[in-house]
Formats: structure tokens, C-alpha cells, sequence
């Protein structure tokens, strides 16, 4: 394990009242769900967090509010979303401002750009913040997946201080964790909930995984079996987080692809008692009841509830 950043480090879920608000209450109680849970770290304004969906003052009411109730327990990492790079550096020095210990951020969106435009805007928001700042690798978002000797030369020059890897491609993560195998204190984390043991055995640092919104403990517990090396532990544990998983497959197309998989995390941590509601950032819906039904169920036989 990296001396850095690493173990379980869940990208933290937005919850908000019936009228669309900021539920701060529930947000300071996910928090400690998640700290009682036994995580690493807090990843703050990530895609699970709904963050473009929301105003530049709830993005601070959210990270004030985590910040508040994590209380230094643990490193928080925060999302600076923007579509290029001078925009970037702005939300960047505000993020470390409201506290961030590291940052996170992508490449341009929108803009369409290239791999040497990529690495101008790494090398960039590098010079101009002085915090660790992780390239968030997400295609699906970007439309742009990250080349791995992009990330390695900018890992080796000290302008990232690793990788949040949300590509969906298992054969370029596991040639990133080669490549970079040798750069001190650059960690790589996988964001694929279901294949965590893997990345780990691998070499992969850890995990920033949706799905530890609801389960951390499980999460905590696959870590730590494979930092032991009891790999048979381990695999056992992601079965049944896999299991778990199934949640997110529960609105049958009903609703957008965002709004099932968050609305599905946000739907079990109501039912938990962790949050009030699970209302979306607009205009995406929320899970209906007979979706909620079928949560419960999955809940129940992961001994969630």
C-alpha cells in the first residue's frame, strides 16, 4: 500500500430534501455512516455526489457540511469540476479553500481536445495549486480516455499524485498498474465496484467505489482481507457486494442510467435510516416504490437491514 492515499475511499452521495434543497442533516449523518464504516478517505463532488447538477454555493454548502462533520478523521478529496483548464484552477483554489487535502479532476470537457492539450492541463493546474491533484480517468463523461503514458510521464514528473480510474477498461488499468509500478507514491484507484479484489491483487491502491455510499464496512473488510493476503476472504466479500450490487439494476429502464444507479444507492440508505430521501438533483427522478421494494429485498439478504 501506497503511504499516501489508500483503502476505501467512497465517493459521497448528495442527499436532498423533497423540494430539491440540500439536506444537510442527512449529509452529516452519511458522514459518520461512512466514518463508522471504517473508510480511508471522502471523496467529495464526484460524479456520485450529482455535482453537475449543482450551483457553485450548494458545491460549497456540501463540502462545508462533510467537512464539519468528518473533522479531520480522514483526507478529503474534492471533485474541481470544470470543463477546461483556467476554469478548473479557479474551482481548484476554491475546493482547497473549503478544505480539500487533494483534488480530483478530469479532463476538458466540452472542449475538445487532444493528448498534448490534456497534458498542457494537467501540467497547469498542477503549477498553479499546491495540493495533490488525482486524474479522474471517466470516458463516459469526458468523452476522452486518458493514455497510459500520458498518466505514467505526468505520475513521474510529480504533476499527479495518481489515477481514480473510472474507464471500464480492465486491460489498460492493469497495464497502467505495470507502467507505474515503480513511481513512488502514486496511487491508482479503481472506481469498478464489482471487480475491486482483482484491482487489488493487481497492485491497484484501492477503491472509490458508488456502492460504499450504502455497504463501507464491506468494502473496509475486502481491503483489509487483501492487504493480509487472504485472497479466498477477500473474493468471498466481493461476491457479495456484487450481489449488493444488483440494486442498481432494479428501475428496468424506467428512469436514465444516472438516476438508477445513484437513485439506487440513495433509495437503500433511506431505507437504511442514513438519509431522509431520495430525491434526485433535477431534472433526473427519484426510484418509485415498487423500486424500493425491490431494494429492500437485496438489502435483506446482504444483512443490510
Amino acid at each position: 500500500m501506497s503511504s499516501q492515499f489508500s483503502g476505501v475511499i467512497p465517493p459521497v452521495v448528495t442527499p436532498r430534501h423533497a423540494d430539491g434543497s440540500i439536506d444537510t442533516a442527512s449529509l452529516q449523518n452519511l458522514t459518520k455512516h461512512l466514518l463508522d464504516g471504517g473508510v480511508s478517505g471522502l471523496f467529495v463532488l464526484g460524479s456520485s455526489a450529482e455535482v453537475p447538477y449543482m450551483t457553485n454555493a450548494e458545491r460549497a454548502q456540501v463540502v462545508n457540511t462533510i467537512a464539519e462533520a468528518n473533522a479531520g478523521s480522514v483526507p478529503l478529496i474534492v471533485g474541481a469540476n470544470e470543463q477546461t483548464t483556467n476554469r478548473v484552477i479557479e474551482e481548484a483554489k476554491r475546493m482547497v479553500d473549503l478544505g480539500a487535502d487533494a483534488l480530483v479532476v478530469t479532463s476538458m470537457y466540452y472542449a475538445i481536445g487532444n493528448a498534448e492539450e490534456t497534458e498542457t492541463h494537467f501540467r497547469s493546474i498542477h503549477a498553479a495549486v499546491d495540493s495533490p491533484v488525482f486524474a479522474y480517468d471517466v470516458p463516459v463523461r469526458t468523452h476522452f480516455k486518458l493514455p497510459t503514458d500520458l498518466l505514467v510521464r505526468l505520475g513521474r514528473d510529480g504533476v499527479i499524485a495518481g489515477v481514480k480510474d473510472s474507464s471500464g477498461d480492465d486491460v489498460s488499468f492493469r497495464q497502467l498498474l505495470l507502467a507505474a509500478r515503480d513511481i513512488d507514491n502514486f496511487d491508482i484507484f479503481t472506481g469498478h465496484e464489482v471487480v475491486v479484489d482483482g484491482a487489488l491483487l493487481g497492485g491497484a491502491q484501492g477503491v472509490v467505489p458508488g456502492l460504499g455510499n450504502v455497504d463501507p464496512r464491506g468494502y473496509r473488510n475486502l481491503v483489509d482481507a487483501a492487504v493480509s493476503g487472504d485472497w479466498a476472504k477477500a473474493a468471498a466479500e466481493q461476491d457479495r457486494l456484487a450481489d449488493l450490487f444488483e440494486i442498481v439494476y432494479t428501475p428496468k429502464g424506467r428512469v436514465s442510467g444516472g438516476a438508477a444507479g445513484l437513485g439506487a444507492f440513495k433509495t437503500a440508505l433511506q431505507i437504511m435510516g442514513v438519509i431522509e430521501s431520495n430525491t434526485m438533483s433535477a431534472p433526473m427522478q427519484a426510484l418509485n416504490e415498487e423500486e424500493t421494494t425491490a431494494i429492500k429485498v437485496i438489502l435483506e439478504r446482504n444483512g443490510l437491514v
